[in-house]
């Protein structure tokens, strides 16, 4: 009689022989034959309905996954010349997956026991688990390189797009990557050093047209001078740590801390969640657990690591690319708080009251592993009644809590009453060729909102636990508007027909009131815009001063350690505060708090920049298609040489040049901001409705020209222009014209 083995024994087949886990290579295995193979076929579906096994094609394999980013070790090739890799973070009960390497025609060659870093792919019907795309071999870190390629006679070269850069490459014949000239390229450096001649590279990308959509970022990104590629020292330092243990912290395993984020997010670095309050004296109330990266364990003070993280002070996101903080196996793999993974954090217990108040917290540093990676879009979907596959599961234990202290949050912000602005974020969708295919503005979901509440509360903690302390730290600090640009929106409010008082000292609930009476009016957008322009440049400093936008005395960044720096020193101090270890704050890094946080502030700044010229060459390039076409938007800004309107379609703002507005001279009035015609005493002023004529868009730069056709439905009137640089003809008298012009204002906007 044939004996059936035991279910553990097939597990430990299965766990030793990954390529052999075909239900004819168990049976093989332990000379299983006849009719003895329907007792095997019985053993694997119970092990399956347990959920030790996952059946997938004609395999059995454990359900466990891999992170989207992963290390692994490539193995010699298969007789069929395909190339294989191992995981070498495996955290799986049951098979480790078997992962085949995609190679690209740039990818560097590979051998048999080299270490790559990888992106990857969960496949269906295969004999393999993933499917691997190289990021770069571990231990090399080949300098990139973007300019112009111009064709040789033996290859060519590659002239810089830098502007303070007068180097230039060679390239071989057999390295062009078959550019052609006059394309922009992406390139490495290839061969060693040279002592003589041009330093030699291998194309290793062709972006086309410099013009093109595809190259836009990459052309931002050195314009603005921001650090793209990592030093060796960096990227060695990088490569060599290993995941954190669970020596020195607790053990949150079992949590069911999740992470929720945009569908393509990249990194995950926060996770949460909420149950109901268990203590009798807080009926109502709720816990809330806010779990963030323990990026601090990873990269020390004064360490390469370190000083790039500082010198680069933050993430860059582009629509097509990101420039991240950190190295790929930090910022997409140790740091990233990836679904069923344990990963190192230091989490925040929050208690809350029926009424979302803060009544207590605590800092933890500990040991998680998420659960589940979703996205903002199916966890909305969830709550409101269609769960999918992956939060169906989660609904009733995890979600529902969340949302219920997200409500209570809600009331608690309710009477607080930070800024409340209404302006709908814009967003670029582009084709794989890095054509912008449309662009959308994006839904606000409670399930956004509840993400940005716990993170808000975990920032507040942070804030008031190091002040508790007396611990140095970097605050977050957002002054209140300045007496100028509060006068400035004055002046366009009363335009409008609305009152803000003066004579008070601000607060955010005047600014929300005042938002509150234009809703639904078709200022309701000018208003918005001019309240977000008064407001000052947050910024980073030692120094409290409050948080005037969102009603804060303290705040201080917490939750976002892989993507800003200035969150990892937050993470640092709380080290040091509760004595958790030796990575936490060092007496450098307090010395040189003040010199940090103008760093960082800067570099922030810098990406906001960089971020904002990309997308205007974007819509450039989107709407150079439609140039001649008429379109709608509202005057958003007017300058002695032009307005400014904003599109309603796509949001972008392009100029009217002074030269092509009527028939006759403006004058322009800086105190009110408005221009005035000098033969019929029309006025220009913000918020108005505009119909134009696209006149010109040109992606290299990023300018839209338009041509004003009517404004608030109403044809220009035809006047005679005056000489330039005369004032006003029927206004000539600055007070009378200054009593009347406001008057008429406010006639204008009440039609």
């Amino acid at each position: 009689m044939t004996r059936i083995p035991s279910k553990p024994e097939i597990l430990d087949w299965i766990s030793a022989n990954p390529t052999l886990t075909a239900k004819r290579d168990i049976a093989k295995a332990f000379g299983i034959k006849g009719a003895a193979r329907i007792d095997l076929k019985r053993l694997l579906k119970e092990l399956e309905a347990e959920g030790h096994l996952e059946k997938r094609k004609k395999t059995y394999q454990d359900p466990d996954r891999l992170p989207p980013v992963s290390v692994l070790q490539v193995l010699a090739p298969d007789a069929d010349g395909d190339l294989f890799a191992a995981p070498m973070e495996w955290h799986g009960t049951g098979v480790e997956p078997r992962v085949l390497v995609i190679p690209r025609a740039s990818d560097p060659a590979l051998g048999q026991g080299d270490r790559i870093l990888a992106r990857l792919t969960l496949v269906q019907d295969q004999d393999y688990h993933y499917e691997a795309r190289l990021i770069r071999r571990i231990g090399t870190n080949p300098r990139r390189v973007l300019g112009v390629f111009r064709k040789g006679a033996e290859g060519g070269r590659i002239v810089p797009v830098d502007k303070g850069s007068d180097r230039e490459w060679s390239v071989a014949s057999d390295a062009t990557h078959g550019a052609k000239d006059g394309e922009l390229v992406e390139a490495e450096l290839a061969g060693p050093k040279q002592r003589v001649g041009l330093p030699r590279a291998r194309i290793v990308e062709r972006l086309g047209d410099p013009s093109a959509p595809k190259a836009v970022s990459l052309i931002a990104i050195h314009e603005h001078g921001i650090p793209d590629s990592f030093p060796d020292a960096v990227i060695a330092e990088a490569d060599a740590k290993k995941p954190a243990g669970l020596k020195g912290r607790e053990d949150f395993r079992e949590m069911p801390l999740i992470t929720i984020d945009p569908w393509d997010a990249r990194d995950h670095d926060d996770a949460c969640y909420a149950h109901a309050d268990e203590d009798p004296k807080n009926e109502g109330g709720h816990v809330i657990w806010v779990a963030i990266a323990d990026v601090a364990a990873y990269v020390t003070s004064g360490s390469a690591l370190d000083r790039e993280a500082h010198k680069r002070g933050n993430s860059t996101y582009f629509p097509d690319r990101v420039v991240p903080m950190l190295p790929d196996r930090l910022s997409g793999d140790l740091c990233s708080l990836h679904e069923g993974v344990p990963r190192a954090c230091i989490a925040v217990r929050m208690q809350i009251d029926a009424f979302g108040e803060k009544i207590g917290h605590s800092f933890h540093r500990a040991l998680m592993r998420s659960p589940a990676a979703l996205n903002y879009e199916e966890v909305q979907a969830a709550i409101d009644g269609t769960p999918n596959d992956r939060t169906g599961p989660l609904l009733e234990p995890v979600l529902k809590p969340l949302f219920a202290a997200y409500a209570a949050l809600v009331e608690a912000r309710k009477k607080r009453e930070p800024l409340e602005l209404n302006l709908p974020e814009r967003q670029i969708v582009l084709d794989d060729d890095g054509t912008v295919s449309s662009v959308n503005f994006k839904d606000r979901l409670d399930a956004h909102r509840l993400i940005e509440e716990f993170m808000v509360l975990a920032n507040v903690a942070a804030a008031e636990t190091l002040i508790a302390k007396a611990s140095p730290l970097l605050f977050r600090v957002h002054e209140e508007p300045s007496p100028d640009k509060l006068d400035a929106l004055r002046e366009t409010v009363q335009a409008a027909g609305l009152n803000l008082a003066k004579g008070q000292v601000l607060k955010t609930a005047h600014l929300n009131r005042l938002l509150k009476q234009a809703e639904d009016t078709e200022d309701a957008e000018l208003i918005n815009i001019s309240t977000l322009r008064s407001m000052t440049q947050a910024y980073y400093s030692p120094q409290n001063f409050g948080h005037f936008g969102l009603a804060l005395r303290s705040y201080a960044h917490f939750t976002s350690p892989i993507r800003r720096y200035s969150d990892l020193i937050v993470h640092r101090a709380l080290i040091s505060a509760h004595g958790w270890g030796k990575d936490g704050l060092s007496p450098e890094d307090v010395d040189a708090l003040e010199k940090t946080g103008t760093q960082i502030s800067d570099t922030e700044r810098r990406s906001m920049v960089a971020e904002r010229d990309t997308t205007d060459r974007y819509l450039a390039a989107y709407l150079s298609e439609r140039v001649g076409d008429e379109m709608e938007g509202r005057v958003a800004g007017i300058a002695k040489f032009g307005i400014f309107v904003k599109l309603d379609d796509s949001g972008a703002d392009g100029l009217v040049p002074m030269r092509s507005i009527g028939a006759e001279y403006f004058h322009f009035d800086r105190e009110a901001n408005t221009l005035m015609g000098a033969d019929t005493g029309m006025v220009i002023s913000l918020g108005q409705r505009a119909t134009v004529r696209l006149a010109e868009a040109v992606p290299v730069t990023g300018g839209i020209a338009l041509e004003l056709l009517a404004l608030d439905g109403q044809s220009l009137p035809k006047g005679r222009r005056s000489p330039a640089g005369r004032s006003p003809r029927r206004k000539s008298a600055k007070a009378k014209r200054k009593s009347e012009k406001t008057s008429r204002k406010v006639k204008r906007s009440r039609r």
